[in-house]
């Protein structure tokens, strides 16, 4: 196992975690800091694994996140939020100030303490590791940077077959902190099982594609249509890259993992299907024998419902559209289902939030798998005394006698 040894301010501070039933840059590769985080050996590489065995039980494996993801009776329903970690915590602000979005995600003692911030302000069912879609493409060396109110901007596009020489998956060294970080927090959480997250194939090249954030996709759908045979090579380089990030994940002892796939609904079901779907299953059936659940969501995917989990999710994230009763009879048999508040409710009154929350329970009652969850990410400008409320409603109004 690599060594880490942490001499900077960002110590991660032991959890005081809540019961789950309530409360009573744009230079290449990725950074280096001095006093923050020191990689010891330069040969040792994360902790290893049989790549053909599943994964291990752990202190979470029993936990109400899990059973819901397998469907499996449990004593609460499950809450946790995307995004849960980030911009809407003023611990999370104070935590990474004058460090840039990127720098910081290849810091494994940040990364655990701003992961872990949520999970001690709310008592959420699981924490998700705080990185960036992003994080894999930087980690091989392309020129990208994350810009404030902007997102990713990547410095050359992908535009032509040659351009696929820059693309390749991680090595070990290269994700050795994501590795480091993920063993700091699965020590901490204990029973609380951690969320690995990845970028969906035809999300991540459409950053690569466009050069940062698109409205109408127009260089993206323009590859896709015109040039297919290097559309479906893109994406099929991005699944392995996205694979390897993941199972990096796993490997260290991440217990789920959620593939994003933020932009997928710009794309018509008959796309989705033959040019998308493929490289997503491509990553789903990378990760399989890991024995992990593997959950899909993306934005404005009503139409998409059961292509996502016929890429082989085991659990379908649901945005704020779709009611859930309609999102099971779409999806089909044999999926959990994750969501699906709208996170504009966030921002009514509490009685009108509680209403809201009631609503999405009240429509996932006869689901045999649901982990609650907003529609989309945390806004940044949410007040996280109004996240508390939905946890703390959620446990207390679906205990199971």
């Amino acid at each position: 196992m690599r060594e880490v040894t942490c001499d900077g301010p960002h110590k991660m501070k032991k959890a005081s975690r809540a019961p789950a039933a309530g409360r009573a840059g744009a230079s290449t590769g990725p950074p280096s800091h001095a006093g923050i985080v020191h990689f010891v050996s330069s040969t040792q590489n994360a902790q290893s694994t049989d790549p053909d065995a599943a994964a291990p039980a752990t202190p979470a494996a029993d936990s109400a996140f899990l059973r819901a993801c397998r469907r499996e009776p449990v004593p609460h329903t499950p809450v946790w939020f995307m995004r849960q970690a980030g911009r809407s915590l003023p611990e999370y602000r104070k935590a990474r100030e004058g460090i840039p979005m990127l720098d910081s995600c290849f810091m494994p003692e940040l990364v655990a303490e701003i992961t872990m911030q949520p999970v001690r302000r709310y008592g959420v069912d699981a924490a998700v590791f705080f990185s960036d879609i992003v994080t894999p493409l930087k980690a091989i060396g392309l020129d990208l940077e994350i810009k404030p109110g902007v997102g990713p901007v990547i410095a050359e596009p992908v535009r032509a077959a040659a351009d696929l020489d820059r693309l390749r998956a991680p090595e070990p060294d290269e994700l050795a902190p994501i590795a480091a970080a993920v063993r700091l927090l699965t020590a901490e959480l204990g029973a609380t099982p951690l969320i690995g997250f990845g970028g969906a194939p035809f999300t991540l090249a459409s950053y690569l594609i466009e050069g940062g954030p698109s409205k109408g996709f127009e260089h993206t759908k323009a590859m896709m249509y015109g040039d297919p045979q290097l559309f479906t090579a893109l994406l099929d380089r991005v699944a392995d890259i996205t694979s390897t990030f993941l199972l990096t994940q796993i490997d260290a002892g991440a217990s789920a993992i959620q593939l994003f796939d933020s932009w997928v609904g710009s794309v018509a079901p008959v796309d989705y299907r033959q040019y998308v779907q493929p490289a997503s299953a491509k990553v789903f059936a990378a990760v399989a024998d890991r024995g992990v659940p593997r959950i899909h969501f993306g934005v404005g995917t009503g139409e998409l419902l059961r292509d996502l989990g016929e890429a082989g999710a085991d659990v379908v994230g649901v945005d704020w559209r779709v009611p859930l009763h309609e999102a099971e009879r779409r999806v089909g048999p044999g999926k959990a289902l994750q969501g699906n508040l709208d996170p504009a409710t966030l921002f009514a009154p509490p009685a009108a939030l509680d209403a809201a929350v009631q609503r999405v329970l009240d429509d996932a009652a006869r689901l045999p798998g649901h982990v609650f969850n907003l529609g989309h990410g945390v806004p940044p400008n949410a007040d996280p005394g109004q996240l508390a409320r939905v946890v703390d409603y959620v446990h207390e109004n679906t205990v199971r006698s």
